[in-house]
């Protein structure tokens, strides 16, 4: 499974299409992933386990979400008001 999971991030190009999603705006897709890739971590860390899966969701929101929105999330995280629910 996990050469599965490198060998997709090698070959990654951009967001797959994701049925959830299925209008052009991508907002939300851009922020189920961003909230996706940070309760994996969360939850993976707490288990003691690698948490190399958890970067196809990164790759994901990266390539949907504007640099400036990620930034601002960084930020809010770190400062402890967070809107979203990780």
């Amino acid at each position: 499974m996990a050469e599965d999971i490198q060998t997709k991030l090698q070959n990654y190009r951009t967001a797959p299409f994701d049925a959830r999603f299925p209008n052009q705006n991508q907002t939300r897709n851009c922020w189920s992933n961003y909230l996706d890739f940070h309760r994996c971590q969360k939850a993976l860390d707490a288990k003691g386990v690698d948490t190399t899966p958890c970067d196809w969701y990164k790759r994901v929101y990266t390539s949907l979400c504007p640099i400036s929105w990620v930034q601002k999330w960084d930020d809010q995280r770190e400062e402890g008001n967070f809107p979203g629910k990780i």
